[in-house]
Formats: structure tokens, sequence, C-alpha cells
């Protein structure tokens, strides 16, 4: 496809936008987006415009979070024992190099991952046939988990209200499969 402004170069940047109710969409080349200021949209200060990559969108994300200003850029960490790469890099390149990375970075990662995805466990989604049960099962799991710390707090009146929420959880369940 080619730049809707000069017709001559590919277009690679494709901007949609939505004020009041009307959307507007453009395709066009890096030095026509560069050129029409309405569409020069800074997400940080550290990402340059024509670089449009996922890692600058995250390096940039990184620098403006409060919880990564803390960590210097050396990080004062090990590099990741899988594959060697350290948050220096990560922060740079805004890619991870391998799954222990997840483990080796936790700290810092955790304020990123749930900014972007409002919390740092995943949930998954739920198949429509199982109308539920698997909603509930989870739920009862994390009552039970609830439960268990309450004991240990020694914080008998919750733990009664938890377990008979779980009692409920549990008829609810055997409802279902019958």
């Amino acid at each position: 496809m080619l730049c809707e402004s000069c017709n001559k170069n590919p277009a690679t940047v494709f901007v949609r936008r939505t004020v009041n109710g009307v959307t507007t969409e453009a395709h066009l080349c890096e030095e026509c987006a560069k050129e029409r200021s309405e569409w020069n949209i800074v997400v940080g200060p550290t990402l340059s415009f024509p670089d449009f990559s996922l890692g600058n969108l995250f390096a940039s994300l990184l620098e403006q979070h409060p919880a990564s200003a803390g960590v210097s850029i050396g990080g004062g960490m090990e590099p990741c024992s899988g594959c060697g790469l350290t948050y220096a890099d990560f922060r740079q390149q805004g890619r991870l190099g391998c799954a222990r990375c997840y483990t080796t970075f936790r700290e810092p990662l955790q304020p990123l991952i749930r900014r972007l995805q409002g919390d740092v466990q995943h949930v998954g989604k739920v198949p429509r046939r199982h109308k539920g049960r698997a909603r509930l099962r989870h739920n009862l799991d994390a009552l039970r988990r609830r439960l268990k710390e309450a004991i240990a707090r020694e914080a008998f009146e919750e733990a009664a209200q938890l377990r008979d929420q779980i009692k409920l959880a549990e008829d609810k369940l055997k409802e279902g499969q019958q």
C-alpha cells in the first residue's frame, strides 16, 4: 500500500484517531507522518518518531514509569541465567530475551506489567460452554486461599464468613454438575 499523502513511498505508519465519535484513518510513509504535525503523537521523551517498534514503546513506558526510576540503568542486578540479558539491555531494547527473564527481573517488571495489563496474574478466558463453572472453581480456589490466610492470622470471624462463602460456592458448583 502506498502513502496516502505522497503516493510514492510505501505506507509504514497507520494512524487511527477518534475525536468526538468521528474516526479518521491515515496510511502514511514515515516522511509524511513526520511532516503532518496533527499525527505526531509522542508516547514519551525517548521514543523517536521514525522508530515505531514495540521494543521502543516498552522502553519509553519503562522510562516514564515511576517504579522503574528507582532502578538504575545497570540495575545492580545479575544478568539472566538463561540468555545473559541484563536489565540495562531490556530497558534499551524493550524486549526480554527468554522466559527466565521474567523471573530474573520480576521486581522491576511487575509495575510495568500491571500498568499494561491491569494485573500481574494472567487469568485467561473461559470457554462459553463451561457456563461459568471454571469461574466458580477459580473463585472457590481463591476463597480457600483466603480462608487459610485468615486462619493463619487468627482472624476467626473473617474465616467463618469465608467458610460460609465456600459452602455456597461448592453448592453452586454441585448444582451445575447435575
